[in-house]
């Protein structure tokens, strides 16, 4: 699949601006805080429902304005598609004119593989940055594995304010079954989404990071950490941590305390690896989401590059152009940078992307 064309109006720094794009390599350059970054926003809100930097649907409208517009044209092996986002208030999205009910409708429309410096955190960060990398991919191509995220979630909450009841009003912690067994089911169902996506992951990263690294000598694996392998340990762990969880007023065992480590010569490689080790780690685990998403859509998803190619070095680069060949690719760079592949070139200054 492919974008052909992306309609900005009012969105960030950007008045007026129409992009037509091709199927193969497209490179926007310019100086920093000129707009490079929102033109792969706009890509990815449309994509996800959400921008993957902004905290508040008022910072994607120009300075002065009131709404914003962002449409995109795409083409997928079988037909052609329109989204549209209209932020006001709150955002609408329509799919070919047609208003959606809910903005989970539009996710896996277009479909996309992100590559920014912020990456490294999957790797540095805490597992809440792991498992958010691990849910995105998921319900870009899972639907029903964000209403299950939902629900699972919703019944935390829920669950959480009855412990701080049972703390603080002295309810009857009997009634904390009813959450304790919806839990058990709903965090059971992810695990299983969860470790399939693992596996996958699991059977791809080696030879990925063979192709990038050139020797042949770092032993990657990747292990899923998760206490809800099983519904019934679950429901008992459950009710053990009881009486530790009123007195915190949280839950603390479920999915959403799962975790994955990776490990390279059975070391840690957020603790023991280098910095280009992490760098490698962080390509070899996006190559895999990037073929992950392939096999699963049976089409190519487009991979989007926002300021990444300044992050590698010429093995790294090199290593990393050959193994998305067949992908529409967008890249974002402060400078004008030479491939021996097709490409076209867009200069951005001050909110206006010009083709060269």
């Amino acid at each position: 699949m492919y974008i052909k064309e992306i309609s900005l109006e009012n969105f960030r720094n950007y008045e007026k601006q129409k992009i037509e794009l091709n199927e193969n390599i497209n490179i926007i350059f310019g100086n920093n805080a000129q707009g490079k970054t929102n033109i792969i926003e706009a890509i990815f809100l449309c994509a996800y429902g959400k921008s993957f930097r902004a905290k508040k649907d008022s910072e994607l409208i120009k300075f002065d304005k009131n709404t914003a517009k962002v449409e995109i044209l795409y083409k997928k092996t079988d037909r052609d598609g329109k989204i549209l986002a209209d932020i006001k208030d709150k955002k609408t999205f329509y799919i070919n004119d047609v208003k959606q009910s809910k903005m989970s409708d539009i996710i896996g429309k277009i479909n996309v593989v992100i590559f920014t410096p912020d990456d490294i955190e999957i790797i540095k960060e805490g597992p809440q940055r792991r498992r958010k990398f691990l849910d995105m991919m998921i319900s870009s191509l899972k639907p029903n594995y964000i209403h299950l995220l939902n629900t699972y979630n919703k019944n935390l909450e829920q669950r959480n304010n009855y412990l701080r009841q049972i703390k603080f009003e002295n309810k009857k912690a009997e009634m904390l079954d009813i959450w304790d067994e919806q839990l058990a089911e709903y965090s059971y169902k992810i695990y299983e989404y969860r470790k399939l996506f693992i596996e996958k992951i699991s059977e791809k990263i080696q030879d990925f990071h063979n192709l990038i690294t050139k020797s042949g000598k770092e032993d990657i694996k990747i292990k899923y950490i998760s206490n809800s392998k099983d519904k019934k340990a679950f429901l008992e762990n459950l009710k053990k941590s009881r009486e530790v969880d009123i007195k915190r007023g949280f839950t603390a065992t479920g999915v959403h305390r799962d975790d994955f480590m990776i490990y390279i010569n059975n070391r840690p490689v957020s603790i023991f690896g280098s910095q280009g080790q992490q760098r490698t780690t962080i390509l070899s685990l996006k190559l895999c989401e990037l073929q992950i998403v392939k096999e699963e859509i049976n089409d190519t998803p487009i991979l989007l590059l926002d300021d990444f190619m300044s992050e590698l070095d010429e093995v790294r680069r090199k290593s990393f152009l050959e193994n998305i060949s067949d992908n529409q690719v967008i890249i974002t760079c402060t400078d004008k940078i030479n491939l021996e592949k097709q490409n076209s070139e867009y200069f951005v200054e001050k909110g206006i992307c010009k083709q060269i």
